[in-house]
């Protein structure tokens, strides 16, 4: 049995270890933001470039976009998670479901939907033709974009929101009506202090999609960042590093932006006491049409679409374009392979965060055990089309095995890892942090090595965690657009490639099958949600 100076020394050697590791994994993961300020350093002319009138054009574009999509999304998820807990709207289970939907749909499918939809020689033209409309309004531009944008990421703000709403200590606000506030007045005083934090957690989820995603803006054809990187990385290198790099500052101004203005929120001594629900009244039938009307324009649009495209799937045929099992065969085990290594990965940095706080520690190891904790999240503010484009320019280094095309997919796949490793550590800091580690020194004391003790009482407790973080990565790799159009080998096709490449070229049919596996795919993301969440839906 071992003592207990021997059971502490190494119970120092191995959190030093796991330390180091986990150090190497953060390091790792901002080697693209490294590469891309080298790249900055180096490159001619970036004073000249940087304050040029087409950059700072493409600078305000992005800034209207984000602060566009992230405004329109608070607008439409704030009231919405209201109507859905705090009053007594009918049917607000399905409510709270179907309001979530259009999440699973990849903002670049609902994009090719609203451009062959409403586009001027589109089928709704044809059809209000004969009733003497000649025209539609364009859904190129900002407007268009903001719109499918804000379609596909309000849930992020319905989600937050409505979770804390549904912890909020409702009596509070009665309270205050007994006060004599108004109801506006009780919101913006009781209520809107205490989900403010909720509302800036899905605000920067929404701001942050808004200004990394790529196919969106290409579709509707908006000079925003991604658009103008991905294209200049082909004609002009130094432009497409100075626009990486001012977009990935942008970012990281949003989240200390973020931080601030969120604040902690207020507490209260009795969170989750219910009182009785908002009656609505004549708004009733109203709200219900409201609370349809948004995630069924945001569904029907692309549902009907792809329907359409598999009735003309016979009518044009390109056999170079027809599909492939071996496409989704590829999607699936670059997810699988990008889900292992991220679930791996986020073991050591998960175990720091939520051990880096014990009483032991010095602080120089908990000082470095945050800042192993945050470099690992780098990726979560960098956007596919940087993280690709940057390990492109690596990747251009290794000389034939570039030319040759053998780095392309081992890149790709740590382009994965480095994009969504947050949500495999989000999820398995949550699991650790409810494991006591006496639990392990328990088993420590009986004899037991670190390795052993960990792999027979800490792993077990925390594989749910683990494996949840896994899947969300799978899914979220499922659909990535920019960094997989970056990094593929030639000739190598996977769903969102082979759907991007069948629409460009205009035959419709051939990218709606692709489309479909996709949002079947990105509906299991949904499920597992409902899943967490699992009885208090209501």
């Amino acid at each position: 049995m071992a003592t207990a100076t021997e059971t502490g020394r190494a119970t120092g050697d191995r959190r030093l270890g796991v330390l180091l590791l986990a150090a190497a994994v953060a390091a790792a993961v901002t080697l693209p933001l490294v590469a891309l300020v080298l790249g900055a350093l180096d490159a001619g002319d970036s004073l000249d470039l940087l304050f040029a009138d087409t950059t700072l054009d493409i600078a305000f574009n992005s800034a209207a976009l984000a602060v566009g999509v992230t405004g329109f999304s608070v607008l439409l998820g704030v009231p919405l998670a209201y109507l859905t807990v705090r009053t007594d709207l009918p049917g607000k289970r399905w409510f709270s479901v179907l309001l979530a939907v259009p999440l699973v749909v990849p903002s670049y499918i609902g994009a090719f939907a609203f451009v062959y939809l409403f586009r001027p020689t589109g089928p709704l033209q044809a059809a209000l033709a004969p009733l003497g409309v000649d025209s539609l309004p364009s859904v190129y531009g900002l407007g268009g974009t903001v719109l499918v944008l804000t379609l596909y990421t309000y849930p992020y703000v319905f989600i937050t929101t409505r979770a804390a709403l549904k912890t909020l200590d409702t009596t509070l606000v009665d309270a205050a009506r007994t006060l004599r506030h108004t109801r506006w007045e009780a919101f913006r005083r009781v209520t809107l202090p205490q989900i403010r934090p909720a509302i800036g957690a899905g605000a920067l989820l929404v701001a942050l999609y808004a200004l990394s995603d790529f196919g969106t803006p290409q579709i509707m054809r908006f000079d925003a960042y991604t658009r103008v990187i991905y294209s200049a990385q082909q004609y002009d290198l130094d432009l497409a590093v100075l626009l990486s790099v001012q977009l990935v500052v942008v970012a990281f101004l949003i989240l200390a932006v973020e931080s601030r203005v969120r604040g902690s929120g207020v507490q209260s001594d009795h969170p989750g006491r219910k009182s009785a629900p908002l009656r609505l009244g004549r708004l009733k039938w109203p709200a219900v049409g409201v609370c349809l009307l948004v995630p069924l324009f945001a569904l029907a649009v692309p549902l009907g679409v792809l329907t359409l495209w598999l009735l003309e799937s016979q009518a044009r045929v390109a056999p170079s374009l027809a599909f492939r099992p071996v496409y989704a065969f590829n999607s699936a085990w670059l997810a699988l392979a990008a889900a292992f290594l991220a679930g791996l990965a986020a073991l050591p940095v998960a175990w720091v965060a939520s051990r880096r706080s014990a009483a032991s520690d010095s602080r120089a190891v908990n000082v470095l055990g945050t800042v192993v904790e945050r470099g690992s999240y780098v990726g979560y503010a960098l956007p596919g089309v940087v993280v690709g484009f940057a390990l492109v320019t690596l990747a251009a280094d290794t000389g034939d095995l570039y030319t040759s095309g053998v780095v392309y997919l081992p890149l790709l796949v740590f382009a994965y890892v480095v994009r969504f490793l947050p949500q495999a550590v989000g999820s398995t800091r949550a699991a650790f942090g409810q494991v006591s580690p006496a639990l392990e020194e328990a088993a420590r004391t009986l004899g037991d090595p670190p390795g052993r003790a960990f792999r027979r009482v800490t792993l077990p407790l925390v594989l749910p965690g683990v494996l949840g973080g896994a899947a969300l990565v799978f899914l979220t790799t499922m659909k990535e657009l920019p960094a997989t159009l970056l990094l593929r080998p030639a000739e190598f096709d996977t769903l969102v490639t082979h759907l991007w490449s069948a629409e460009k070229q205009g035959y419709y049919g051939q990218a709606a099958i692709p489309a479909l596996v996709l949002l079947l795919v990105s509906a299991l993301s949904l499920l597992v949600m409902v899943r967490v969440e699992g009885s208090d839906v209501e």
